[in-house]
């Protein structure tokens, strides 16, 4: 089975390590940043190391493959769906990974099959590491029943949870109004207290009405984090808010959560590699990028 993989980034790095190099032989990859010659390198040298073939043109990735992956950002994904599907072979599988509100999906969808190819709303529904190929998966639309056993044989790890493009989609941008809420929160809430000088009484006081949350340690991996991910979260709570609007729900926290991490995000703070700082560092360099120290 011919695979192509659009957009090279944490996610199909980690589920295409997870396989393995005997598996991968074959695979044939497409980011936009190959476009740029800034970035051009950066994109050759990640495939190399996952031994696929990194390619230049979207057509040369997607010539005669069966099963696509899309892993790109979720403010990208409609525009590697118009872009692609007219180049995809007829029946070939788009799986679309990305963190997509349900009308985001659909509309990729029907841009999809409209070329004559098959969609699938996959949802990943936690960090892709440490379990790469692993990682739980969920699975919805026309194709999903009959196309699970494919991708779990791949290995992956897939479960469908309906019909309906979008239903996949929806559990993880729900979920997610509460955890990246919970991280904006607790950046909040530890650069508060820190500014304040008050976290030494803060802190144990939230241990002691809540003894399971540790928010310093959940501060750091958070702000981490956010520095390498956040205009990636960022794009996804917006998908969050569009959901949202879409209901007709407020979406005011879902906003706010959006900014935080555009915010943090793009503060200047840089972390060396192989630094584990503690919450304390993240809110010092913080502090000091906004003129606060």
């Amino acid at each position: 089975m011919r695979m192509a993989f659009i957009g090279l980034g944490e996610a199909a790095g980690a589920i295409l390590s997870g396989w393995g190099p005997e598996q991968v032989r074959g695979v044939r990859t497409f980011d936009i940043k190959s476009e740029a010659p800034e970035t051009a390198g950066e994109i050759a040298e990640r495939a190399a190391r996952l031994g696929v073939t990194a390619c230049a043109k979207r057509a040369e990735a997607l010539e005669g493959a069966e099963v696509v992956f899309c892993t790109v950002t979720a403010d990208q994904a409609g525009a590697a769906a118009s872009a692609c599907a007219p180049l995809l072979a007829p029946g070939a599988l788009w799986c679309d990974l990305n963190s997509c509100a349900p009308q985001t999906k659909v509309a990729s969808a029907g841009i999809i099959t409209a070329a004559g190819a098959r969609y699938l709303d996959v949802a990943v529904m936690a960090p892709v590491y440490p379990k790469r190929n692993m990682v739980p998966c969920l699975l919805s639309g026309p194709e999903a029943a009959e196309v699970a056993p494919l991708l779990a044989d791949l290995p992956m790890a897939v479960r469908v949870v309906g019909d309906a493009v979008g239903r996949a989609s929806s559990v993880k941008m729900v979920r997610s109004v509460l955890v990246k809420g919970m991280e904006a929160l607790t950046a909040e809430c530890v650069l508060a207290a820190v500014l304040a000088g008050v976290e030494e009484e803060v802190f144990p006081s939230m241990k002691t009405a809540h003894p399971n949350m540790d928010v310093p340690a959940r501060a750091a991996y958070n702000f981490e984090r956010t520095l390498v991910h956040g205009q990636r979260r960022a794009a996804e709570m917006d998908e969050v808010a569009k959901m949202l609007a879409g209901m007709g729900l407020p979406n005011v926290l879902s906003v706010a959560t959006a900014e935080w991490q555009r915010k943090l995000s793009s503060s200047g703070v840089t972390l060396q590699e192989g630094e584990e700082p503690d919450h304390r560092w993240f809110a010092e360099a913080y502090l000091r990028s906004w003129g606060l120290r």
